[in-house]
């Protein structure tokens, strides 16, 4: 055989044995953990059992270090910090304290006052204003003396932002911020960035109902199942997607059945400090979970036709939206089934 073959012959052999052997190492890896009050999922294609497991140490670990930093329950975080300094202060001295924050916290709270002023209103962290006198566990709700005491106070334009000196002042006493509705989805999106300065390109990653996908499933998309809010075992539809972020806000997820038969649930409507009304559940399709996880909460406040019309006029993102009859809605970006 000329030596040359002969060379080339053994080279594309050497080849196919490292072809072989990288597909027999590299496989999906899943892992699971709970941060932020919600369960966490992890699923990625990688070559290493050891390393795929420190790699999702470091994902889980932005959960935690964002529950931290953001969490309104945890009496030492940031997020507490600015809670407690304002909520201790009278009207003739409001305004005049500054709390300097970090740039993670800093960066979130810019995401929701944006979020904020697209939606009109409809999505407001400082609903932690009424939100905190809710105890879902216990079955308890406000009475109409002490929303009324506190209702003013939900109003994302008393929240005042200084890039310069990364600081947040509020101009109202008894103020509080809540970011149930956007830090998972800020976390979610600080995961996949672990990802890929792991050079994985194949991954989903989600937090209740945030979720975020890199790439699609190995030339397959991935299933997305949005549930059916009065099942346990029945999805609505089954998305395949690719390279997305997808954010879902329910009743079903944290509500009590109130004497009169009503459902009291989590997502307040910053107008009246009660449970919005309307719709079941909002499935955001998006870029980035930041901002799917705020905008699923806008348009559920907002209902149906507002929320759509608002929707249809932001570019790379659709809505699927099923209301108090069981109707299903989708943005313009969508065909139905």
């Amino acid at each position: 055989m000329n030596t040359r073959y002969r060379f080339l012959s053994r080279s594309l052999l050497f080849c196919i044995a490292c072809l072989v052997t990288s597909s027999a190492v590299a496989q999906w890896y899943s892992f699971k953990s709970t941060a932020m009050t919600t369960d966490l999922s992890l699923e990625f294609w990688y070559d290493s059992a050891t390393d795929a497991e420190n790699i999702s140490q470091q994902v889980f670990a932005e959960f935690d270090r964002v529950d931290a930093q953001m969490s309104s329950y945890k009496p030492d975080s940031e997020l507490s910090r600015i809670n407690n300094a304002f909520v201790s202060e009278v009207d003739s001295e409001v305004g005049s304290v500054e709390t300097e924050v970090s740039s993670a916290l800093f960066k979130v709270l810019t995401h929701a006052i944006e979020i904020s002023k697209r939606s009109a209103g409809a999505f407001d962290i400082s609903f932690g204003s009424v939100g905190y006198l809710y105890d879902y566990r216990a079955g308890h709700q406000p009475d109409a003396q002490a929303l009324d005491a506190l209702s003013s106070r939900i109003n994302y334009r008393n929240i005042k932002l200084d890039s310069v000196r990364r600081t947040v002042r509020l101009t109202m006493s008894q103020m509080r911020l809540d970011l149930g509705g956007i830090a998972k989805g800020y976390a979610v999106d600080l995961g996949i960035e672990v990802l890929k300065t792991k050079g994985i390109k194949y991954a989903s990653l989600s937090a209740g109902g945030d979720m975020r996908l890199l790439g699609d499933k190995r030339g397959k998309p991935w299933l997305v199942a949005v549930k059916d809010p009065r099942s346990e075992q029945q999805h609505a539809v089954v998305l395949p997607l690719d390279n997305v972020a997808v954010s879902t806000s329910g009743d079903y997820e944290r509500y009590f059945i109130a004497e009169n038969g009503e459902r009291v649930h989590h997502i307040l409507s910053p107008a009246t400090g009660r449970p919005a009304k309307g719709i079941q559940s909002v499935t955001i399709i998006g870029n980035e979970a930041i901002e799917t996880d705020g905008l699923s909460t806008a348009v559920f406040v907002l209902g149906v036709r507002a929320g759509l019309k608002m929707i249809n006029k932001l570019d790379g993102i659709d809505a699927i939206i099923i209301d108090d009859k069981r109707k299903m809605h989708y943005s313009e970006g969508l065909m139905a089934p």
